[in-house]
């Protein structure tokens, strides 16, 4: 099969593009050929070392978490999927080794969900790690209710801007951080903008002048330092980048593959309360260019490489 791979640690240009073997399937997973494949931040950062101490890499590694495509034979123990099952995945394992920008993966059950109706490949394939992120902050980590004021910050981003609708489609009014460049895209999605940076107390407490009672943080560093006085008594700080946060008394969410919460999303889509916005999409041989766009960190939405 035609894949990227990484055989040590580096920038981007450690990226190959070419034949790997294609993947054994286990019993309790499903082949899938894969349409799309979406980068998110922990791509890159897993192929620089920063996950060493965490997960144990096997090299060639094939990076990527997220992807949507076709069931083409299921294991001996799955009863869930069938040949031409559409699905999408947040295929992570325990190791860095058989990631998600090839065309053949083999991804165990718990990691699929079936492919919502109405998404492209491209956004299908940028729904679950971020979704996950976005939801599990929300709703599991903080329990968010009706009325209530939220913080997203780099709100134009991955996970910030599928925050930004869930919390709308909640109850929750939304104040979201981004550069003025993006403030027009975060009204349409529900959002009140805020420039981020210097200043930012003061811009939040214009909106919000007893504090937010939710602050979701996909950046970490400043942005973490910053939220905790924007927060009410009895607010709810969550990051989903940065373990310090829990030494700040707020929670820390890694993201986890979980039926229900797809499940959640998927109503969301179909509802029409959530759609994924998409900033580039490149061919597979030019995987590094999306491991450059995401590095840099001013992406309006995903970003999705094609496969199929």
């Amino acid at each position: 099969m035609k894949a990227v791979s990484y055989r040590a640690f580096g920038g981007a240009d450690v990226l190959e593009y070419g034949e790997l073997p294609d993947p054994r399937l286990g019993p309790d997973s499903v082949l899938v050929r894969v349409k799309a494949a979406a980068v998110n931040p922990v791509d890159w950062k897993a192929r620089e070392g920063y996950l060493g101490t965490l997960i144990d890499p096997v090299f060639p590694v094939v990076p990527g978490w997220d992807m949507a495509g076709v069931v083409e034979q299921a294991g001996i123990a799955v009863t869930e999927y069938a040949p031409g099952d559409e699905v999408i995945g947040y295929v992570r394992e325990d190791m860095l080794s058989r990631g998600t920008f090839a065309e053949l993966v083999a991804a165990p059950v718990r990691c699929l969900a079936r492919k919502p109706a109405g998404l492209s490949w491209a956004q299908a394939a940028g729904l679950p790690l971020a979704g996950l992120a976005a939801y599990q902050s929300l709703v599991r980590a903080a329990h968010t209710a009706p009325g209530e004021t939220v913080l997203v910050h780099a709100a134009a981003g991955g996970v910030g801007s599928l925050a930004v609708q869930i919390a709308g489609a909640l109850g929750a009014r939304v104040i979201g951080t981004a550069s003025e460049p993006n403030h027009v895209f975060l009204r349409e999605l529900g959002a009140d903008p805020v420039v981020y940076g210097k200043g930012l107390d003061e811009r939040v407490r214009a909106l919000a002048p007893d504090g937010v009672d939710v602050i979701v943080d996909p950046v970490g560093k400043q942005a973490l330092r910053t939220s905790k006085g924007l927060l009410k008594d009895g607010g709810r700080l969550v990051s989903v980048v940065d373990h310090t946060v829990v030494a700040r008394g707020g929670s820390y969410v890694f993201a986890r593959p979980d039926a229900a919460d797809f499940a959640a999303l998927t109503e969301l889509v179909e509802s029409g309360a959530l759609t994924v916005p998409i900033a580039e999409v490149f061919p597979l041989e030019k995987a590094a260019l999306a491991h450059e766009l995401s590095q840099a960190g001013h992406a309006r939405g995903k970003i999705v490489v094609e496969i199929g």
